[in-house]
């Protein structure tokens, strides 16, 4: 590590110049990172290398010398995960750095070969080590991007709509688990609260298959519906889901079902005491009659 970091330090500027010139199109994206910011991100990243080697004197980035080093890759990683680098992308910037480093090293060293060799030991498992925080950084920005994409695609794809005043209708379009029932559940019951509504209509027509499972998840809804003071309805029941539920012996004799969507709403009318009520065409008078012939 001396004489690496001796070695660093010297030709710093140097190695800026052949990482820059030298970094190839996969870390080059002009069309999401500019040529300016990326000069700036290399000449922060070799600082910052420059001040850990100085600093902990060790390869080990666990130690509080390589901080600032560590801080800024994970800065970084997050940044372009964001902007939809992959991460082999981002592992392959810091990667990138081996060469010019390898370069200065064999330009010092060149007359010990021993040194030459433990040095150029040393700087690939130090930039390996770097890489691997840029890839660990990278995943853990990847996935807390996908679980919000997931929470924010679980809230549109249960939207709850009024159909009339008290009356709800929930449609449910594809497979309900455990992280989709507590979304479904809490837009409900807050629309139920907001809104006043005594009626919920659960249209499941969109749900390709009913087993115990989602069975147990729609029983759940239903029941915290009904502790809000909601009753709830299921329509979409098709002859196949029918059977299913039928043959897995799911008790829903206490829930109210239908065939269509129009049917629970009518009997959500019914029940709210409403109807609705087929408006009859105005009788023709004769003279409009005998206009309408002398046109003719």
């Amino acid at each position: 590590m001396n004489e690496l970091a001796e070695v660093v330090s010297k030709n710093q500027s140097q190695i800026l110049v052949d990482w820059i010139r030298d970094m190839g199109s996969s870390v080059q994206r002009p069309d999401k990172i500019g040529k300016e910011q990326l000069e700036e991100q290399c000449r922060m990243l070799l600082s910052s290398v420059v001040e850990g080697i100085r600093v902990s004197g060790a390869a080990d980035l666990k130690d509080a010398g390589w901080n600032g080093a560590r801080e800024f890759l994970e800065e970084i990683s997050a940044s372009r995960a964001r902007q939809g680098f992959s991460a082999g992308e981002v592992a392959t910037f810091v990667l990138s750095l081996k060469r010019p480093v390898f370069t200065s090293i064999r330009r010092e060293l060149s007359q010990s070969q021993d040194k030459l060799f433990e040095t150029i030991w040393v700087a690939t498992e130090l930039l390996d080590r770097l890489a691997l925080v840029t890839t660990d950084a990278f995943m853990t920005a990847r996935e807390e991007l996908i679980s919000r994409q997931q929470q924010e695609l679980l809230e549109l794809s249960t939207p709850v709509v009024k159909l009339w005043d008290g009356i709800l209708a929930l449609p449910i379009i594809g497979t309900l688990d455990s992280a989709r029932t507590q979304v479904v559940m809490e837009s409900l019951l807050q629309t139920v609260v907001a809104t006043n509504s005594k009626y919920a209509i659960i249209d499941i027509t969109g749900v390709p298959t009913v087993d115990t499972l989602v069975a147990q998840h729609l029983l759940k809804t239903i029941t915290a519906a009904r502790l809000m003071g909601a009753e709830c309805i299921i329509s979409g029941i098709r002859p196949q889901i029918a059977q299913t539920i039928v043959h897995l012996g799911i008790n829903l004799e206490d829930v109210i079902t239908k065939a269509k969507l129009s049917d629970a709403f009518a009997l959500a009318l019914q029940k709210s005491g409403r109807k609705v009520v087929r408006e009859t065409a105005a009788p023709v008078s004769p003279i409009s009659s005998l206009f309408a012939k002398r046109e003719e």
